[in-house]
């Protein structure tokens, strides 16, 4: 209803509204009855000159005829004129006023009275022009046409009006056949042509005064109509009404304004309209321009407080085209209004943490650009995103994750302060605007408070949480002057914390750009390289630590791009798992890998690396199943290297599908153990039939004891799970000692090789090293 009630204001009360339809039932009948009614009240404005002029010919014809006609036949004669006028008076009275009786207000009864009246007019020729002097009898004439022209006053009710000339016509008649002294035919013409001019101008004016009747009615009937309406518009609440004259000064306004003021309507009639409203300068605009005007918003004081209204108003101008003020119609919106100012701060608000979201961050975001550039004062924009969240709302659930958010939000807020505005723009990211810029220096230290705030433990009902925030900044106008340019550098600057690990802060740099943009070239690139034969898959020699002789080769990918050279797969494989193409480079390599393998002696085995994004495509063990079939390689001389991140998520899916191919005969070995995700507990996997121990330990073996008592833990350990051990990274024969005394079974590093071409792999094939010689050389 309320919003309905914004267009009522629009409403033009200057305009014509749309005429009564008369065909229609409803507004036919009521036009009708009003045309009734003012044909009714016609005819009792009619009676009293009607009556003044029979009484004054009646008084004439008494002068006139006094002493030559008996004077009881004459008073008696007038006494019925005046009798007859008084009763006709007093029945248009009646039916005027709308009484009972509806015979009264019948256009019968008119031609009622007519007749009577008539009848008592054409006695007069009858008894009294025979025998009269000449002057007399012209006078008794002139007496006659005068109350024929009376019919006009009878117009409304032609009927009436006929009857009554022609029964004054015909008692004139009888009157001169009667003299004797004027020929008949003569009087017949002039009388007969009399009679005529009087019934065609009484046609004429009745068709005229009906028109005229009916349009008013019409006219009457609109007005009713919008008067109502008008009413109803009012009492209804929807609106108030107004008018003021050409100087502002208010002729009409509604009861409901007048409450709103707190002032009665007496007390505003005579007031200026703007100046009671304030003195707004757009109303005042609109009056002085004196054309109509719609949708005038202003406050105005009350004695309940400052409310918001709408007005709309439309020139009066008269038939002249004189300027005669304004009318129009006004609503209190303050209700309206603060619906909508409710539902645009719901829009721009995260329910969760009650901070900016997105599209309002968006908004201040480009405020603050805007600025920075005016007035030469940077500001900072910054992407925050939670590190170690979707564990917290994988473990504990979402209602837990969402206080964990609302407990991050009140720090991040309290932080901040009013030096900016912090707001959530994502699941678990949020973004800050840093007022002033100037300084990188600050604007880290600010960072760098924010992530040591979050970083503290969150005691929450159920759980103590520890969460970590990483930090992506960049400066306006300084990085750019757009703000969606800015937002993507800042995110830019984020992806490299990320990337860092944990807990760091990141300014944007140019080089940032630049390395999105080779990635973005890369990706590209990537894509068409297995269809242009692009990528190579090494062997590094894995041998056997008491006999040095080779056991097997581990597979390793290599992309020689035809620009570039030989790409590292530290840049090419995580491009490789974030946009998708992991799977199927990784098919390619798993048949390269065993086709290659078979072409080998049969004691020989080949390790192959798979992605924990491969892990979690069900076809996995199939393509596995497909390439061993296809390379007719044995099942036990295909091992796959897994590394301890499959662990951090998914952890039940991604064990399943190694068992699936641990149970196709497929050896199952831990790569890079050590790196970070270490814990004792992966050993107790029955799938896993290999360790490797991560080149990191190997080398650090050699400085710290602390690290060789943890390798002598873990071989034991492993030995009790009956899983081969190999060292990784070994480059010095010292390094082959030491592992080799600790208990591992196989070795791999540049030591003895570094990764080579298949075809380079033959001559390896069955060689044994010998570790002393190496050394002396």
């Amino acid at each position: 209803m309320r919003h309905a009630l914004l267009k009522v204001p629009s409403l033009d009360l200057a305009e014509t509204p749309p005429p009564i339809d008369h065909h229609g039932p409803s507004r036919g009948r009521i036009a009708g009855d009003v045309a009734e009614e003012q044909r009714t009240e016609a005819l009792w404005r009619a009676a009293p000159w009607m009556a003044g002029l029979s009484v004054t010919c009646a008084l004439v014809v008494l002068w006139g005829l006094s002493g030559s006609v008996t004077m009881i036949a004459l008073t008696a004669w007038a006494a019925l004129i005046v009798a007859a006028n008084f009763v006709i008076v007093r029945a248009r009275k009646r039916a005027a006023g709308y009484g009972p009786d509806e015979l009264l207000r019948s256009p019968y009864w008119t031609v009622f009275e007519a007749a009577i009246h008539a009848g008592l007019w054409s006695a007069l020729p009858l008894f009294a022009f025979a025998g009269q002097p000449p002057h007399t009898q012209m006078m008794l004439a002139g007496a006659m046409a005068t109350m024929m022209a009376g019919a006009f006053l009878l117009v409304l009710v032609p009927v009436a009006a006929a009857i009554w000339v022609l029964v004054l016509a015909a008692a004139m008649l009888w009157g001169l056949h009667g003299a004797g002294d004027m020929a008949v035919g003569t009087a017949l013409v002039l009388i007969t042509g009399y009679v005529a001019v009087v019934l065609t101008g009484c046609l004429t004016i009745e068709r005229l005064l009906s028109r005229y009747i009916h349009l008013a009615a019409d006219e009457s009937t609109r007005r009713e109509s919008i008067s109502l309406l008008l009413k109803e518009y009012e009492d209804q609440g929807a609106g108030w009404l107004w008018q003021i004259d050409a100087s502002n000064q208010i002729t009409y306004v509604s009861q409901r304004i007048s409450s709103l003021l707190g002032r009665s309507t007496s007390q505003l009639m005579g007031q200026s309209l703007p100046v009671i409203l304030g003195c707004d300068a757009r109303l005042g605009g609109a009056l002085v321009a004196r054309q109509a005007f719609s949708g005038i918003q202003m406050d105005v004081d009350t004695l309940g407080g400052t409310r918001s209204i709408t007005l709309s108003g439309s020139p009066i101008f008269d038939t002249d085209g004189s300027f005669e003020g304004f009318r129009g119609v006004g609503s209190d919106i303050t209700d309206i209004r603060r619906s909508q100012e409710r539902l645009t701060h719901m829009a721009r608000i995260d329910v969760l943490t009650g901070l900016p979201n997105r599209q309002h961050m968006h908004e201040l975001f480009s405020e603050a650009v805007a600025r920075a550039k005016a007035s030469n004062q940077p500001c900072a924009l910054m992407f925050l995103d939670l590190d170690g969240f979707k564990p917290v709302n994988d473990s504990f659930g979402h209602s837990l994750g969402d206080e964990v958010l609302r407990t991050v939000a009140q720090r991040l807020a309290a932080e901040v302060g009013p030096r900016g505005r912090i707001g959530r723009v994502g699941g678990d990211e949020f973004a800050l605007l840093l007022t002033d810029g100037q300084s990188r220096q600050v604007v880290e230290e600010m960072g760098l408070k924010l992530i040591r705030a979050v970083a503290e433990p969150l005691i929450l009902p159920s759980a103590e949480i520890r969460i970590g925030m990483s930090i992506g900044s960049a400066i306006a106008p300084i990085d750019g002057e757009a703000v969606d340019d800015l937002l993507l550098k800042a995110d830019l600057a984020l992806y490299e914390a990320k990337s860092r690990g944990r807990g760091t802060f990141v300014h944007f740099e140019q080089r940032l750009q630049q390395d999105a943009e080779d990635r973005i070239r890369l990706e590209h690139d990537l894509r068409q390289a297995l269809k242009r034969n692009e990528l190579e898959v090494h062997y590094q020699p894995v041998v056997s630590a008491d006999t040095q002789a080779v056991l097997g080769f581990e597979a390793l990918l290599r992309w020689r791009h035809p620009q570039r050279g030989m790409i590292s797969p530290a840049t090419f494989i995580p491009i490789a798992e974030e946009t998708g193409l992991i799977g199927e480079i990784g098919e390619w390599t798993l048949r390269q890998a065993c086709k290659h393998a078979a072409q080998w002696p049969s004691h020989i085995h080949v390790a192959v690396n798979v992605s924990p994004r491969q892990l979690i495509q069900a076809g996995l063990p199939n393509a596995v199943s497909d390439a061993l079939a296809n390379a007719r390689l044995q099942p036990s001389r295909l091992e796959l290297e897994v590394t301890e991140s499959v662990f951090l998520s998914d952890t039940d899916g991604s064990l399943d599908t190694l068992r699936r191919v641990r149970s196709i005969g497929v050896g199952i070995a831990l790569d890079d153990f050590g790196t970070g995700y270490s814990s004792l507990g992966y050993l107790n996997k029955t799938i896993f039939h290999a360790l490797k121990i991560d080149g990191s330990f190997v080398r650090d073996a050699g400085k710290r004891s602390e690290t060789v008592a943890i390798i002598n833990a873990i071989v034991t350990l492993a030995n009790s799970f009956r899983m081969t051990i190999t060292a990784e990274g070994v480059e010095t024969v010292a390094d082959f000692e030491r592992m080799r005394a600790l208990g591992c079974n196989r070795i791999q590093g540049y030591l003895f090789g570094k990764p080579v071409p298949f075809d380079e792999t033959l001559a390896i094939v069955g060689q044994r090293f010998d570790y002393g010689e190496r050394s002396a050389g």
